[in-house]
Protein backbone atom coordinates (compact mmCIF):
# COMPACT_ATOMS: atom_id res chain seq x y z
CA UNK A 1 0.00 0.00 0.00
CA UNK A 2 1.35 3.42 -0.96
CA UNK A 3 1.84 6.03 1.78
CA UNK A 4 -1.38 7.92 2.43
CA UNK A 5 -1.60 11.50 1.23
CA UNK A 6 -3.90 13.44 3.52
CA UNK A 7 -6.00 16.34 2.23
CA UNK A 8 -4.25 18.48 4.86
CA UNK A 9 -1.72 17.49 7.53
CA UNK A 10 -1.22 20.02 10.33
CA UNK A 11 1.15 17.77 12.25
CA UNK A 12 4.01 18.62 9.89
CA UNK A 13 3.89 22.31 10.72
CA UNK A 14 3.62 21.62 14.45
CA UNK A 15 6.59 19.28 14.46
CA UNK A 16 8.69 21.73 12.47
CA UNK A 17 7.96 24.67 14.81
CA UNK A 18 7.17 22.74 17.99
CA UNK A 19 9.65 24.58 20.22
CA UNK A 20 8.47 28.04 19.14
CA UNK A 21 4.81 27.17 19.63
CA UNK A 22 5.32 25.60 23.04
CA UNK A 23 7.54 28.47 24.20
CA UNK A 24 4.85 30.98 23.20
CA UNK A 25 2.17 29.01 25.03
CA UNK A 26 4.40 28.72 28.12
CA UNK A 27 4.83 32.51 28.24
CA UNK A 28 1.07 33.03 28.28
CA UNK A 29 0.66 30.37 30.96
CA UNK A 30 3.46 31.90 33.02
CA UNK A 31 1.64 35.22 33.07
CA UNK A 32 -1.88 33.68 33.12
CA UNK A 33 -2.83 36.11 30.33
CA UNK A 34 -5.54 33.79 29.09
CA UNK A 35 -8.58 35.87 28.06
CA UNK A 36 -7.70 38.73 25.76
CA UNK A 37 -4.72 40.55 27.25
CA UNK A 38 -1.27 41.50 26.03
CA UNK A 39 -0.66 38.53 23.73
CA UNK A 40 -4.01 38.85 21.99
CA UNK A 41 -3.47 42.62 21.69
CA UNK A 42 0.02 42.13 20.29
CA UNK A 43 -1.30 39.81 17.61
CA UNK A 44 -4.00 42.36 16.69
CA UNK A 45 -1.30 44.94 15.98
CA UNK A 46 0.83 42.47 14.02
CA UNK A 47 -2.09 41.21 11.99
CA UNK A 48 -3.29 44.71 11.10
CA UNK A 49 0.21 45.53 9.89
CA UNK A 50 0.39 42.37 7.79
CA UNK A 51 -3.00 43.02 6.18
CA UNK A 52 -2.37 46.73 5.73
CA UNK A 53 -5.43 47.87 7.65
CA UNK A 54 -5.46 50.52 10.35
CA UNK A 55 -7.13 48.20 12.86
CA UNK A 56 -7.60 44.51 13.58
CA UNK A 57 -9.86 43.33 16.38
CA UNK A 58 -9.31 39.72 17.43
CA UNK A 59 -12.37 37.66 18.33
CA UNK A 60 -13.11 34.07 19.30
CA UNK A 61 -13.84 32.77 15.78
CA UNK A 62 -14.63 33.78 12.21
CA UNK A 63 -18.38 33.38 12.69
CA UNK A 64 -18.30 35.95 15.48
CA UNK A 65 -16.25 38.25 13.25
CA UNK A 66 -19.08 38.27 10.71
CA UNK A 67 -21.75 38.66 13.39
CA UNK A 68 -20.04 41.60 15.06
CA UNK A 69 -19.29 43.28 11.72
CA UNK A 70 -23.01 43.20 10.92
CA UNK A 71 -23.88 44.67 14.33
CA UNK A 72 -21.28 47.41 13.95
CA UNK A 73 -22.88 48.33 10.62
CA UNK A 74 -26.29 48.59 12.26
CA UNK A 75 -27.83 45.51 10.62
CA UNK A 76 -30.90 44.17 12.41
CA UNK A 77 -34.47 42.91 12.12
CA UNK A 78 -36.19 43.92 8.88
CA UNK A 79 -32.90 44.22 6.98
CA UNK A 80 -31.55 42.05 4.20
CA UNK A 81 -27.92 41.33 3.35
CA UNK A 82 -26.94 39.59 0.11
CA UNK A 83 -24.53 36.67 0.52
CA UNK A 84 -23.30 34.00 -1.90
CA UNK A 85 -25.08 30.65 -1.97
CA UNK A 86 -21.82 28.74 -2.34
CA UNK A 87 -19.92 29.42 0.85
CA UNK A 88 -19.57 27.93 4.28
CA UNK A 89 -22.78 28.49 6.21
CA UNK A 90 -21.11 30.87 8.71
CA UNK A 91 -21.26 33.67 6.14
CA UNK A 92 -25.05 33.55 6.39
CA UNK A 93 -25.08 33.00 10.17
CA UNK A 94 -23.44 36.39 10.67
CA UNK A 95 -26.52 38.01 9.11
CA UNK A 96 -29.10 35.74 10.74
CA UNK A 97 -27.76 36.28 14.27
CA UNK A 98 -28.67 39.98 14.04
CA UNK A 99 -32.28 39.18 13.17
CA UNK A 100 -31.76 40.19 9.53
CA UNK A 101 -32.36 37.94 6.52
CA UNK A 102 -29.59 36.57 4.29
CA UNK A 103 -30.52 36.77 0.60
CA UNK A 104 -28.63 34.21 -1.45
CA UNK A 105 -27.00 35.14 -4.76
CA UNK A 106 -25.63 32.72 -7.31
CA UNK A 107 -21.98 32.36 -8.24
CA UNK A 108 -20.22 32.92 -11.56
CA UNK A 109 -19.79 29.76 -13.61
CA UNK A 110 -16.03 30.26 -14.03
CA UNK A 111 -14.60 31.84 -10.88
CA UNK A 112 -17.26 30.34 -8.56
CA UNK A 113 -17.35 33.69 -6.76
CA UNK A 114 -20.43 35.80 -6.05
CA UNK A 115 -22.06 36.87 -9.33
CA UNK A 116 -22.59 40.65 -9.67
CA UNK A 117 -25.56 40.10 -12.00
CA UNK A 118 -27.24 37.84 -9.46
CA UNK A 119 -26.54 40.39 -6.72
CA UNK A 120 -28.18 43.17 -8.72
CA UNK A 121 -31.30 41.06 -9.24
CA UNK A 122 -31.74 40.50 -5.51
CA UNK A 123 -31.57 44.09 -4.25
CA UNK A 124 -34.76 45.36 -2.62
CA UNK A 125 -35.70 48.37 -0.52
CA UNK A 126 -34.68 46.33 2.54
CA UNK A 127 -31.16 45.53 1.34
CA UNK A 128 -28.46 47.00 3.59
CA UNK A 129 -25.32 45.45 2.20
CA UNK A 130 -23.39 42.67 0.48
CA UNK A 131 -20.99 40.10 1.89
CA UNK A 132 -18.56 38.83 -0.72
CA UNK A 133 -16.52 35.71 0.02
CA UNK A 134 -13.00 35.22 -1.30
CA UNK A 135 -13.85 31.57 -1.82
CA UNK A 136 -11.04 28.99 -1.69
CA UNK A 137 -8.56 31.88 -1.45
CA UNK A 138 -9.59 33.48 -4.76
CA UNK A 139 -10.69 37.15 -4.44
CA UNK A 140 -14.16 37.93 -5.73
CA UNK A 141 -14.79 40.67 -8.32
CA UNK A 142 -14.67 43.47 -5.76
CA UNK A 143 -14.81 46.44 -8.14
CA UNK A 144 -18.00 45.22 -9.78
CA UNK A 145 -19.62 44.52 -6.40
CA UNK A 146 -18.46 47.90 -5.08
CA UNK A 147 -19.97 49.71 -8.05
CA UNK A 148 -23.33 48.04 -7.45
CA UNK A 149 -23.13 48.76 -3.72
CA UNK A 150 -22.28 52.44 -4.22
CA UNK A 151 -25.09 52.87 -6.72
CA UNK A 152 -27.60 51.52 -4.20
CA UNK A 153 -26.07 52.96 -1.01
CA UNK A 154 -24.97 49.59 0.38
CA UNK A 155 -21.98 48.42 2.41
CA UNK A 156 -19.56 45.69 1.28
CA UNK A 157 -18.02 43.34 3.83
CA UNK A 158 -15.34 40.85 2.82
CA UNK A 159 -15.42 37.31 4.15
CA UNK A 160 -11.67 36.61 4.12
CA UNK A 161 -11.81 33.36 6.11
CA UNK A 162 -10.04 31.45 3.32
CA UNK A 163 -7.90 34.19 1.85
CA UNK A 164 -5.18 35.41 4.23
CA UNK A 165 -2.60 37.13 2.03
CA UNK A 166 -4.64 37.13 -1.19
CA UNK A 167 -4.54 40.29 -3.29
CA UNK A 168 -6.98 42.04 -5.58
CA UNK A 169 -5.48 44.55 -8.03
CA UNK A 170 -2.43 44.81 -5.81
CA UNK A 171 -4.36 45.34 -2.56
CA UNK A 172 -4.59 42.83 0.26
CA UNK A 173 -8.01 41.38 0.92
CA UNK A 174 -9.34 42.73 4.19
CA UNK A 175 -8.60 46.31 3.08
CA UNK A 176 -11.16 46.60 0.28
CA UNK A 177 -14.61 46.83 1.87
CA UNK A 178 -15.92 48.47 5.02
CA UNK A 179 -14.57 45.52 7.00
CA UNK A 180 -12.78 42.23 6.44
CA UNK A 181 -13.68 39.15 8.49
CA UNK A 182 -11.04 36.46 9.03
CA UNK A 183 -11.07 33.01 10.56
CA UNK A 184 -8.12 31.25 12.19
CA UNK A 185 -9.82 27.87 12.44
CA UNK A 186 -7.34 24.97 12.20
CA UNK A 187 -6.66 24.30 8.54
CA UNK A 188 -6.94 27.93 7.45
CA UNK A 189 -3.90 29.48 5.78
CA UNK A 190 -3.18 31.17 9.12
CA UNK A 191 -4.54 29.06 11.96
CA UNK A 192 -4.84 28.90 15.72
CA UNK A 193 -4.56 25.88 18.00
CA UNK A 194 -8.31 26.00 18.47
CA UNK A 195 -10.60 28.84 17.46
CA UNK A 196 -9.92 32.44 16.52
CA UNK A 197 -10.97 35.25 14.20
CA UNK A 198 -10.44 38.92 13.44
CA UNK A 199 -12.18 41.94 11.95
CA UNK A 200 -10.03 44.40 10.01
CA UNK A 201 -11.04 47.96 9.16
CA UNK A 202 -9.75 51.50 8.77
CA UNK A 203 -12.60 53.27 10.55
CA UNK A 204 -12.05 53.83 14.28
CA UNK A 205 -15.80 53.86 14.90
CA UNK A 206 -16.16 50.27 13.69
CA UNK A 207 -13.09 49.10 15.57
CA UNK A 208 -14.18 50.60 18.89
CA UNK A 209 -17.69 49.25 18.51
CA UNK A 210 -16.51 45.71 17.81
CA UNK A 211 -14.06 45.86 20.71
CA UNK A 212 -16.94 46.85 22.99
CA UNK A 213 -19.33 44.23 21.65
CA UNK A 214 -16.85 41.35 22.02
CA UNK A 215 -16.06 42.41 25.60
CA UNK A 216 -19.52 42.16 27.20
CA UNK A 217 -20.53 45.60 25.92
CA UNK A 218 -17.85 47.32 28.04
CA UNK A 219 -15.40 50.11 27.35
CA UNK A 220 -14.74 50.31 31.09
CA UNK A 221 -14.93 47.13 33.15
CA UNK A 222 -18.28 46.56 34.87
CA UNK A 223 -19.91 49.45 32.96
CA UNK A 224 -21.99 47.90 30.19
CA UNK A 225 -23.03 50.46 27.60
CA UNK A 226 -24.95 48.02 25.40
CA UNK A 227 -25.81 44.35 25.23
CA UNK A 228 -22.52 42.63 24.51
CA UNK A 229 -20.98 39.22 23.99
CA UNK A 230 -18.14 37.13 25.35
CA UNK A 231 -16.15 36.86 22.11
CA UNK A 232 -12.59 37.77 23.03
CA UNK A 233 -9.59 36.14 21.38
CA UNK A 234 -7.79 33.94 23.91
CA UNK A 235 -4.27 34.85 24.92
CA UNK A 236 -2.85 31.45 24.00
CA UNK A 237 -4.35 31.71 20.52
CA UNK A 238 -2.93 35.21 20.11
CA UNK A 239 0.54 33.96 21.04
CA UNK A 240 0.31 30.96 18.71
CA UNK A 241 -0.93 33.17 15.87
CA UNK A 242 1.97 35.57 16.38
CA UNK A 243 4.34 32.66 15.80
CA UNK A 244 2.42 31.44 12.75
CA UNK A 245 2.12 34.90 11.23
CA UNK A 246 5.90 35.01 10.75
CA UNK A 247 5.65 32.01 8.45
CA UNK A 248 2.54 33.03 6.51
CA UNK A 249 4.49 34.53 3.55
CA UNK A 250 6.51 31.32 3.26
CA UNK A 251 3.40 29.14 3.50
CA UNK A 252 1.59 31.32 0.94
CA UNK A 253 4.46 31.03 -1.52
CA UNK A 254 4.41 27.25 -1.21
CA UNK A 255 0.61 27.09 -1.61
CA UNK A 256 0.91 29.13 -4.78
CA UNK A 257 3.67 26.91 -6.08
CA UNK A 258 1.53 23.78 -5.59
CA UNK A 259 -1.67 25.41 -6.84
CA UNK A 260 0.00 26.67 -10.01
CA UNK A 261 1.47 23.25 -10.67
CA UNK A 262 -2.01 21.73 -10.40
CA UNK A 263 -3.34 24.36 -12.79
CA UNK A 264 -0.57 23.79 -15.35
CA UNK A 265 -0.11 20.07 -15.12
CA UNK A 266 -3.56 18.58 -14.50
CA UNK A 267 -4.78 18.22 -18.07
CA UNK A 268 -7.63 15.76 -17.72
CA UNK A 269 -10.72 17.13 -19.52
CA UNK A 270 -12.90 15.29 -16.97
CA UNK A 271 -11.75 17.74 -14.28
CA UNK A 272 -12.68 21.44 -14.33
CA UNK A 273 -10.91 24.07 -12.22
CA UNK A 274 -11.69 27.47 -10.75
CA UNK A 275 -10.75 30.46 -12.93
CA UNK A 276 -8.25 32.98 -11.55
CA UNK A 277 -8.54 36.42 -13.23
CA UNK A 278 -5.28 38.23 -14.02
CA UNK A 279 -6.05 41.09 -11.61
CA UNK A 280 -6.02 38.73 -8.62
CA UNK A 281 -3.40 36.83 -6.64
CA UNK A 282 -5.08 33.82 -5.04
CA UNK A 283 -3.62 31.91 -2.09
CA UNK A 284 -5.05 28.43 -2.80
CA UNK A 285 -6.60 27.77 0.58
CA UNK A 286 -8.45 24.93 -1.13
CA UNK A 287 -7.87 23.46 -4.56
CA UNK A 288 -11.30 22.43 -5.76
CA UNK A 289 -12.15 20.70 -9.01
CA UNK A 290 -15.48 19.62 -10.43
CA UNK A 291 -16.06 16.21 -11.93
CA UNK A 292 -19.20 14.70 -13.44
CA UNK A 293 -19.17 11.57 -11.26
CA UNK A 294 -17.87 12.82 -7.93
CA UNK A 295 -18.39 9.57 -6.04
CA UNK A 296 -16.49 7.61 -8.67
CA UNK A 297 -13.54 10.05 -8.65
CA UNK A 298 -13.33 10.17 -4.86
CA UNK A 299 -13.44 6.38 -4.62
CA UNK A 300 -10.72 6.18 -7.29
CA UNK A 301 -8.51 8.52 -5.25
CA UNK A 302 -9.29 6.67 -2.02
CA UNK A 303 -8.32 3.38 -3.66
CA UNK A 304 -4.95 5.05 -4.35
CA UNK A 305 -4.75 6.09 -0.68
CA UNK A 306 -5.26 9.79 -1.41
CA UNK A 307 -7.71 11.69 0.78
CA UNK A 308 -10.10 14.18 -0.86
CA UNK A 309 -12.95 16.21 0.65
CA UNK A 310 -16.02 18.15 -0.50
CA UNK A 311 -16.34 21.93 0.00
CA UNK A 312 -19.35 22.31 0.06
CA UNK A 313 -21.85 19.57 -0.90
CA UNK A 314 -25.02 21.54 -0.04
CA UNK A 315 -25.37 25.21 -1.05
CA UNK A 316 -26.58 27.59 1.65
CA UNK A 317 -29.96 28.35 0.07
CA UNK A 318 -30.88 24.64 0.11
CA UNK A 319 -29.83 24.00 3.70
CA UNK A 320 -32.63 22.78 5.98
CA UNK A 321 -31.88 25.63 8.40
CA UNK A 322 -33.00 28.11 5.72
CA UNK A 323 -36.00 26.19 4.40
CA UNK A 324 -38.18 28.93 5.89
CA UNK A 325 -36.86 31.35 3.26
CA UNK A 326 -38.52 29.39 0.48
CA UNK A 327 -35.61 28.68 -1.86
CA UNK A 328 -35.71 25.62 -4.08
CA UNK A 329 -33.61 23.78 -6.64
CA UNK A 330 -32.86 25.96 -9.63
CA UNK A 331 -32.73 29.25 -7.73
CA UNK A 332 -28.90 29.36 -7.83
CA UNK A 333 -27.99 26.92 -10.61
CA UNK A 334 -24.25 27.54 -10.74
CA UNK A 335 -23.89 27.11 -6.98
CA UNK A 336 -26.00 23.96 -7.15
CA UNK A 337 -23.83 22.48 -9.90
CA UNK A 338 -20.68 23.24 -7.93
CA UNK A 339 -22.14 21.69 -4.77
CA UNK A 340 -23.07 18.50 -6.63
CA UNK A 341 -19.72 18.06 -8.38
CA UNK A 342 -17.00 19.60 -6.16
CA UNK A 343 -13.96 17.67 -4.93
CA UNK A 344 -11.09 19.17 -2.93
CA UNK A 345 -7.61 17.84 -3.70
CA UNK A 346 -4.77 17.65 -1.17
CA UNK A 347 -2.91 20.95 -0.83
CA UNK A 348 -0.97 22.26 2.16
CA UNK A 349 2.40 24.00 2.48
CA UNK A 350 4.28 21.00 3.83
CA UNK A 351 3.36 18.70 0.92
CA UNK A 352 6.42 17.04 -0.57
CA UNK A 353 7.13 17.22 -4.28
CA UNK A 354 6.63 13.47 -4.69
CA UNK A 355 3.16 13.84 -3.15
CA UNK A 356 2.28 16.69 -5.50
CA UNK A 357 3.58 14.61 -8.43
CA UNK A 358 1.41 11.70 -7.35
CA UNK A 359 -1.78 13.76 -7.08
CA UNK A 360 -1.18 15.24 -10.54
CA UNK A 361 -0.46 11.85 -12.08
CA UNK A 362 -3.57 10.30 -10.53
CA UNK A 363 -5.78 13.17 -11.70
CA UNK A 364 -4.46 12.83 -15.22
CA UNK A 365 -4.92 9.04 -15.20
CA UNK A 366 -8.52 9.19 -14.00
CA UNK A 367 -10.95 7.81 -16.57
CA UNK A 368 -8.22 5.98 -18.43
CA UNK A 369 -7.92 3.19 -15.90
CA UNK A 370 -10.90 1.33 -17.35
Amino acid sequence: MKERIRRIDLTRDFEKHREEYLAAIAKVCGETAFSGGKYADAFDREFAASVGSRYACGVNNGTSALHLAMLALGVGPGDEVIVPANTYIATAWGVTYTGAVPVFADCCADTWEIDPLSVEERITERTRGIIGVHLYGQPFAYNRIREIADRHGLFVVEDCAQAHGARYEGRNVGTLGEMGCFSFYPGKNLYAFGEGGSVTCDKEEYFRHICRLKNQGCDVRYYHDEVGYNMRLEGIQGAVLSVSLKYLPQWTARRREIGRRYQREIRNPLLAMQAHPDNTEPVYHLFVVTVTDREDFMQYMENENVECNMHYPVPCHLQKAYACLGYGPGDCPNAEYLAAHCVTLPLFPEMREDEVDRVIALCNAYGRQR
